[in-house]
């Protein structure tokens, strides 16, 4: 390199060259860089202050909503108001529809529901809520909805809970053998998750056997004594 046939003095007389052409451009490099790194960290604080006030909001909320009914409205608006772009919101949405299908006032956890299947920017949030949609969906005995509203191919790590559900609304329209199906698919999808407790559809499954064959019996019955 050139430096290399310089001598000391050659060497410290092109720095300080340097610096006087450059100097300008140096400082102000440093003070972006400063000012950028301030800038983040004021960011973060944000982010995290942000949060805090969320999830206070929440708490407040989860307790309002047992035993104040009003206050319970008027977190949640000061929720969707002020943190709707976060899981916040969403978890609120979700209490509030949750405490609705308690007291069977199903429009309102419908209304709710669709608020966080269509708006939470969270992927996962949308999906539970859209389960817990075609539930309600069955309670108000719309199964076709509740149906179409389910497409296993597009529940990701809900595809077990999807066709549980399916098999639910099947079972209401008096598809026994759909619902079978559905339900022997929901059983296999939980063989990934080995901790699922799957007794209750293990029993929904075996309810469906023991009609099938008390149907045919009666049907051998019928048949021989005409």
């Amino acid at each position: 390199m050139v430096e290399d046939y310089l001598s000391e003095n050659e060497q410290a007389e092109a720095l300080k060259e340097w610096w006087r052409d450059n100097w300008a451009w140096v400082v102000a490099g440093v003070a972006i860089g400063l000012s950028l790194l301030s800038g983040w960290q004021y960011y973060l604080r944000y982010q995290t202050q942000h949060a805090e006030a969320a999830d206070t909001l929440l708490d407040q909320f989860a307790t309002a909503i047992k035993n104040d009914k009003a206050k319970a409205d008027s977190l949640l608006q000061e929720l969707t108001d002020k943190y709707s772009t976060t899981p916040y919101a969403d978890q609120a949405h979700l209490l509030k529809a949750q405490d609705a299908v308690e007291a069977s006032d199903f429009p309102t956890a419908v209304t709710q529901l669709r608020i966080v299947m269509s708006d939470s920017k969270d992927k996962q949030l949308r999906l539970v809520a859209k389960l817990r949609l075609a539930r309600v969906l069955i309670q108000q005995h719309k199964e076709d909805e509740a149906l179409s509203l389910l497409d296993a191919a597009n529940a990701g790590s809900f595809l077990a809970q999807a066709h549980e559900i399916r098999g639910d609304a099947l079972y209401a329209k008096n598809d026994v053998n759909g619902a079978r199906a559905e339900y022997q698919s929901a059983l296999d999808a939980y063989k990934d998750e080995p901790q699922a407790d799957v007794s209750l559809l293990q029993l929904k499954l075996t309810d469906l056997s023991d009609a099938n064959a008390h149907t045919s019996k009666d049907a051998s019955s019928k048949a021989s004594t005409s």
